[in-house]
């Protein structure tokens, strides 16, 4: 196994690394604690395209930790600033399923948001939306059939809660692939986008960036694809049953954040 060592900045997952749904893993203060106090930077990126960087922000002051608004990256503004690079925003229609995560970074990027059964979109974006219905479906089957390019936050089929796991904005794409025969662009992780774009933002190596995540298909693949080293905690998703049968690894694998923090500081600590 590498040395835990040569570590200058982190990219790390959220829902079944830091929390499950509203419940704070054990450890969590103390981690960024020791984040700040060994001034290591990083960002929080979540293929989970539902909420806003400043819920983020939010949710974590109420868990006790102060983050600001660079220190996180969520699919859909990953999305939206891949769009605007690629698509002249003042000129491009989209229509959206999703909540506020997904429709505030594609309006700060200028694009026009279209309606329910409004024809003409350029694009079909899909995050993660928990006030899905059959109009919503049917409007971006509609657009999709039109024409619209469809793009997809993230893949995730699964989301982890407190109750246990639930169908992610994967299943809403499968849906909507069906009904269209059309595959979408995914933006989030496995793909490198997101992880490029965070090491962007950071001023990052990848030599000495490592990703932390719980999911092998999604956060650590990434982590593979884009080149980086990764740590995987077994307090979500991925299991050690799943890394005995999967054809990639990630550089080191630790229970939960608990022993991450040990092993940032140097300490003896419980590797799998």
């Amino acid at each position: 196994m590498e040395t835990f060592t040569n570590i200058r900045a982190l990219i790390i997952d959220m829902d079944g690394v830091l929390w499950h749904g509203a419940e704070p893993m054990p450890g969590l203060c103390e981690f960024f604690q020791t984040l700040r106090e060994l001034r290591i930077p990083f960002i929080l990126a979540t293929n989970n395209a539902r909420s806003t960087a400043a819920e983020y922000i939010i949710k974590l002051a109420k868990m006790g930790v102060t983050v600001v608004i660079d220190e996180v990256l969520t699919s859909s503004m990953a999305t939206a600033q891949y769009l605007s690079e690629h698509f002249e925003p003042q000129a491009t229609k989209v229509y959206v399923v999703g909540e506020a995560g997904a429709t505030e970074p594609l309006l700060a990027h200028g694009f026009t948001l279209t309606c329910l059964y409004e024809p003409g979109a350029d694009l079909v974006v899909c995050g993660m939306d928990q006030t899905i219905t059959w109009d919503k479906l049917a409007t971006a089957t509609l657009n999709i059939r039109a024409g619209a390019m469809f793009v997809g936050t993230n893949g995730d089929v699964t989301l982890p809660t407190e109750r246990g796991q639930t169908h992610g904005n994967g299943a809403i794409l499968a849906a909507l692939q069906a009904a269209t025969d059309v595959k979408p662009l995914v933006i989030g992780k496995p793909e490198p986008i997101m992880y490029q774009q965070a090491l962007s933002i950071l001023g990052a190596d990848p030599a000495t960036t490592v990703a932390i995540g719980d999911r092998l298909d999604t956060d650590i693949l990434g982590a593979v694809r884009t080149g980086i080293r990764s740590l995987m905690v077994l307090s979500g998703v991925s299991t050690e049953q799943d890394l005995a049968v999967s054809d990639f690894q990630p550089t080191w694998v630790l229970p939960d954040i608990i022993e991450v923090t040990k092993a940032l500081r140097g300490e003896s600590v419980n590797w799998r």
